[in-house]
């Protein structure tokens, strides 16, 4: 009898990659000297306030960068499945999001960190502390609260997110 390994690693790698307390770090593709200054707030979002903006300041104090976190949801609709991230240099718009590790897009998690999705088939887990290094500096973010109405439907009626800017690396041990 033979047996196929296959669908017991999909399971596995579903599993793993929905494990809440993780931390998954990536480097984004836009690589420079540039630190800010650090930085700690939260992001509450509902559909009546579902846009959020944060300028981000650079060490000199100047508004160098802009946090913007936009709704998504089916076309047409107002209800609201996920929250979109995006941070843009303000120096240099050709750029839409330094949040990517790479500029083409992918299913890898490490490319969709920017993406609040709390499908139990997403790629990241929802609740999943996210760190990206952006030029000489670390965006930490992670979902804090969240809740549905109803309670077993896809659309959110309220996420938390946390955020804190900083210069040195935030995962243990560097």
């Amino acid at each position: 009898m033979k047996y196929s390994v296959v669908p017991i690693l999909i399971l596995v790698a579903v599993a793993t990659a929905q494990s809440p307390s993780s931390t998954i770090y990536a480097e984004s593709f836009r690589k420079s000297s540039t630190h800010i200054t650090e930085d700690k707030f939260e992001a509450r979002l509902t559909p009546a306030n579902s846009a959020y903006r944060e300028r981000i300041k650079d060490s000199a104090g100047n508004d160098r960068y802009e946090l913007t976190i936009m709704p998504q949801g089916p076309v047409g609709d107002n209800k609201i499945t996920s929250w979109r991230v995006q941070l843009r240099d303000l120096r240099h718009t050709i750029y839409n999001n330094l949040l990517l590790e790479d500029q083409e897009p992918s299913q890898d998690p490490k490319n969709n960190l920017w993406w609040l999705n709390p499908n139990q088939m997403g790629s990241v887990p929802i609740r999943a502390r996210r760190i990206v290094k952006v030029d000489s500096f670390y965006v930490v973010f992670q979902v804090k609260d969240i809740h549905f109405t109803p309670l077993d439907s896809p659309y959110l009626d309220s996420m938390m997110v946390q955020f804190e800017l900083t210069n040195n690396d935030p995962r243990s041990g560097r």
